[in-house]
């Protein structure tokens, strides 16, 4: 066991001296996110945020969702989940941690996303959904799952990144992983409208396992226009689950 450590850290030392780590935000060299890319994060301010969509400053009246102090039918059936946390707006660094995490393999910012959106979720326990409970609440939460990837994007990456990520935040507040959602391969999201989304991933989604009865937080990296979100809700609600919050670490707007 000594030797297997040893032997990692020496790896670990290696890799440090042939790729120095460098700042996904600025690239400069030392820190994996540089304490002025920190500082500077476009963090969401969760009493200014929509509770139906997470989008910021849509608490009274949402632009992006049609949502907010009242749940109209147009924002339930685009967003079923009882309440939405975006942790960041999808510019700059949280945009490039995103990228780094899925594409360049930079696994260690795993437990660095799932940091900043527990940070998001403290803060929103503090504020209301359109239920008039907390937007999240640990003690009314049974256990975490993620938005999947596809098995095509699985194998081309040797690991599904949401995985991880919820993974770490499960860890963090104590809470089981539930991994129990399967995805069908569909286009590539990024590439669709509004409407072109919410068709292309229509029925892609199921839950591989009964969850009659759980309180599930639903993780997912980014929402655009929450097509992923709102079928994994479906897919969870429809296998019996009470109530599902989603958080995200960015949220485009």
């Amino acid at each position: 066991m000594r030797i297997g450590r040893a032997a990692r850290a020496a790896a670990e030392g290696l890799a440090e001296v042939l790729w120095p780590t460098r700042c996904v935000g600025c690239d400069q060299p030392g820190e994996l996110l540089c304490e002025e890319c920190r500082a500077s994060l476009p963090w969401v301010e969760q009493r200014l945020a929509c509770p139906v969509c997470g989008a910021p400053y849509g608490h009274l009246t949402c632009t992006e969702c049609g949502g907010a102090t009242a749940r109209t039918p147009d924002a339930a059936a685009a967003w079923p989940a009882r309440a939405t946390v975006a942790a960041l707006g999808f510019s700059g660094a949280p945009a490039r941690m995103v990228t780094a995490l899925k594409d360049a393999h930079e696994l260690r910012l795993a437990p660095v996303m799932a940091a900043a959106m527990l940070t998001a979720l403290e803060e929103a326990s503090a504020w209301r959904a359109t239920d008039g409970a907390a937007r999240f609440s640990p003690g009314e939460t049974d256990a975490v799952c993620f938005v999947p990837a596809t098995a095509e994007a699985y194998a081309r990456r040797g690991f599904d990144h949401m995985e991880l990520v919820g993974r770490e935040l499960a860890g963090g507040m104590g809470l089981p992983l539930a991994d129990v959602l399967v995805r069908a391969a569909r286009r590539d999201q990024r590439e669709l409208g509004r409407a072109e989304r919410a068709a292309n991933l229509a029925g892609a989604v199921r839950a591989a396992a009964d969850v009659s009865g759980a309180r599930l937080l639903l993780v997912d990296d980014v929402a655009t226009t929450g097509a992923s979100l709102a079928e994994s809700t479906r897919a969870l609600l429809s296998r019996g689950a009470a109530s599902v919050t989603a958080c995200v670490l960015a949220r485009v707007w």
